[in-house]
């Protein structure tokens, strides 16, 4: 199963951790995996490129355990309001996805946010 959490502060997303392996499918042949992984990087790519914003994201092979965050999202850390509004929905997209893919796939996937201050 594939644990993803949310980072929030003061309602807004900011990032996410995911860890495990789904199990839906074979190495290689893992559909859910394959989408989980081009929607995390479709968001770093998005921030990092299209909104020209630092992102944080380590990839823990080993480990299974992926950590996204953007500071970009906060706005202790960003002057500029559509931009971080851009940036957390990024956030936010990704979260409520996960949610509506919860119907079919909750034997795989777990989602859950905590609200917990930028490191």
């Amino acid at each position: 199963m594939t644990k993803v959490v949310f980072y929030r502060s003061g309602g807004i997303f900011y990032g996410f951790e995911e860890t495990g392996h789904t199990g839906y499918g074979d190495a290689g042949d893992d559909v859910l995996c394959a989408a989980l992984s081009a929607m995390t990087m479709l968001i770093v790519n998005a921030v990092e490129l299209g909104y020209a914003s630092d992102v944080q994201y380590d990839v823990n092979d080993g480990a299974t355990r992926i950590v996204v965050t953007a500071k970009a999202a906060l706005p202790e850390f960003e002057d500029d309001e559509r931009k971080r509004y851009a940036v957390s929905g990024l956030f936010m997209a990704y979260y409520y996805q996960l949610n509506d893919l919860l119907d079919e796939y909750s034997d795989f996937l777990d989602v859950d946010v905590i609200d917990r201050e930028y490191k």
